[in-house]
């Protein structure tokens, strides 16, 4: 049992196995699941569908604090990189053979690579201020937190852009095998980081500089140019998860589009059970932290709590789950239960 305890991933399955419980409890058909157009509904498909993005983010910030460096600027790239594919995509109608069709405005191809290229820019001018430049992360990312947010106001025009070509909309809100295509997105992310970090000594050289970045160095670690790498693959999963949104909801508002993921992101990792002083990381443990954040804010609004106060009860939630997954207090509640035995049995 005590081995069982110790896993890092026991834990959060066992937060986010009590969040459902406790969803259904207030929800009689929250395990219901509905056939219906050739796809599956039900409320389990909603939170997968919406946690997705989330997921991705987790999944980039996971290797980001891994190298034992922090990235806040994750929101304002996943607005920038749906406010670029929305306005190369837009949508215009014409008429063809009698019939109205939505046209885009680039290729959709293109305006996909675009904004993940876009990301992906960002990401690295991330990584080569840290890496290059010295810059602590939280400020070096603070840079492009302020900014990223009115690049994507400049490229939307301070308005919220409308896509209307549908091909767009699958992205985020298609279905696949009766199942949203966005988790098979999130599946392909995390198998392709898997792969590359259990079958390659990638994650062993992202472990050793997280442990110690100037030992790392002198053993013969290309410390910098991983640590390039790690804040650009981060940048172009947050476009990758702008698309995601801006598709679901068929627009992008460069103001609010990814409005503090950066901070669930980060919350996710830690609950995943990642330490935030680098070295030990955990994808799957990353990708259950997000569904654990999304499950919470839906059991939030499902117990009725007003919207004014869901914040603070989401940060009382994950300041228990934290401090449940600490080690030191476990111990510490530990001993507070053996002292009054002890008496009793004196």
């Amino acid at each position: 049992m005590k081995r069982l305890t110790s896993h890092r991933l026991f834990w959060p399955l066992v937060t986010l196995v009590l969040l459902l419980a406790i969803n259904a409890s207030f929800n009689p058909g929250f395990w219901q699941l509905r056939w219906r157009d050739g796809h599956l509904y039900g409320s389990i498909i909603d939170i997968l569908n919406r946690a997705a993005p989330l997921a991705i983010v987790s999944l980039g910030m996971t290797l980001v604090i891994a190298t034992r460096g922090i990235d806040i600027s994750v929101g304002a790239v996943v607005a920038i990189g749906a406010a670029v594919a929305a306005w190369m995509i837009g949508g215009q109608l014409v008429m063809q053979d009698g019939a109205p069709v939505y046209l885009s405005r680039f290729p959709m191809g293109l305006a996909l690579a675009c904004a993940m290229g876009v990301a992906l820019l960002c990401g690295l001018w991330n990584g080569v201020l840290v890496a290059g430049a010295g810059i602590q992360p939280i400020i070096a990312t603070l840079i492009l937190m302020v900014a990223g947010r009115g690049v994507a106001q400049l490229v939307t025009g301070g308005q919220i852009i409308t896509v209307y070509y549908p091909p767009f909309f699958f992205l985020g809100g298609g279905f696949l095998f009766g199942l949203p295509f966005a988790l098979f997105v999130v599946a392909a992310i995390w198998l392709v980081l898997q792969l590359a970090l259990t079958r390659t000594a990638l994650g062993l050289f992202i472990q050793a500089i997280g442990v110690n970045p100037a030992a790392a160095r002198l053993a013969g670690v290309r410390q910098r140019l991983i640590t390039v790498c790690v804040y650009g693959f981060c940048g172009l999963a947050a476009g990758v998860a702008g698309l995601l949104l801006s598709s679901n909801v068929k627009s992008a508002d460069g103001n609010n589009a990814g409005q503090l993921m950066e901070l669930d992101a980060i919350l996710a990792v830690t609950l995943g059970g990642t330490l935030l002083t680098g070295g030990r990381f955990t994808l799957a443990g990353s990708v259950i932290g997000a569904l654990i954040i999304q499950t919470l804010t839906s059991t939030i609004y499902s117990i009725g709590v007003p919207p004014e106060v869901n914040l603070v009860v989401k940060a009382a939630v994950v300041f228990v789950v934290m401090l449940l997954q600490s080690p030191d207090f476990r111990t510490w509640l530990r001993s507070i239960a053996v002292r009054p035995a002890a008496r009793s049995a004196a």
